[in-house]
């Protein structure tokens, strides 16, 4: 069962470019994001006392695993969805932030001391110049401005908090832990949301449909797979999965949308695919 986690953390990911799809239109990025994180809050607490799970016995812990989840989610989610919601077009946000992998590779060896090999940095490079050929048709869908910034600050945003979490807080209690992640995560949003926007949302069906997958589905159920894959996994191998979110996305939105795949777009897959193969294999 193990084995299948990491394909479904890709399919679980990948689908919060389709939340953001749904319910950007309707609510300002850190507004959206904001309420997201409470209901989260609310919702993991419950569940953490309920089950009475473990909380850190350290202050250290605590101050780590909530440093983790400013960098993963306040920085890299709110980025991303900046990015989006002022312009930046889905497959150039996609490309910027699939370098992921490389930086973390870049990143491994000098932080958590993991040895990169030849066959690994291949299988990186391999699987950036898939995620390139998969989003190379929309590369004209949108300007890149001033709206490239958000989306490379969300870009460093995973990245760190990957290598972060790995090296001081790679195992937690996912009940507890999540909350620790969440309550800095919000409290970073909403003063970001009181500086820049005016928390505006349009609570139709549509946004509450996105809402309740970004939280169950992305928040829950991804955000959990991806602490199970950092604890279990090295740096590396972890990050090479997110070489298969634009691909897959891709996918999703063929069947929820209707957008159509170019033939490069489909051999871009087929080579992350491949990347990711090369760096999950290579000892």
């Amino acid at each position: 069962m193990q084995r299948l986690y990491p394909l479904l953390f890709v399919f679980l990911w990948s689908t919060g470019f389709i939340g953001a799809k749904y319910g950007l239109p309707y609510a300002e990025p850190l507004s959206f994001l904001l309420t997201r994180y409470g209901l989260v809050i609310a919702l993991m607490l419950v569940i953490a006392l309920a089950t009475r799970a473990p909380w850190p016995e350290r202050r250290s812990d605590w101050l780590h695993i909530g440093v983790s989840g400013i960098l993963v989610h306040a920085v890299y989610l709110g980025g991303v969805f900046v990015a989006i919601k002022h312009g930046l077009s889905a497959g150039i946000t996609a490309l910027v932030v699939g370098m992921q992998p490389l930086l973390t590779g870049l990143g491994s060896g000098w932080l958590l001391g993991e040895k990169v090999t030849a066959r690994q940095w291949g299988g990186l490079a391999l699987g950036f110049v898939g995620v390139g050929m998969v989003v190379s048709g929309k590369l004209g869908d949108g300007a890149l401005g001033p709206m490239l910034v958000p989306a490379v600050v969300a870009l460093l945003g995973i990245t760190a908090g990957t290598l972060y979490q790995k090296r001081y807080c790679p195992k937690f209690d996912l009940r507890s832990g999540s909350v620790i992640q969440f309550v800095p995560t919000a409290i970073a949003t909403a003063v970001a949301v009181a500086l820049f926007e005016d928390y505006r949302i349009d609570w139709n069906g549509h946004f509450l449909f996105a809402l309740g997958w970004l939280v169950l589905v992305l928040s829950l159920g991804a955000i959990s797979l991806l602490n199970l894959l950092i604890r279990s996994g090295s740096a590396v191998n972890v990050a090479s999965l997110f070489y298969l979110t634009p691909p897959t996305t891709a996918l999703i939105a063929l069947v929820v949308f209707g957008e159509t795949l170019t033939p490069t777009a489909v051999v871009g897959m087929v080579v992350a695919v491949g990347g990711v193969y090369l760096v999950a294999r290579a000892k």
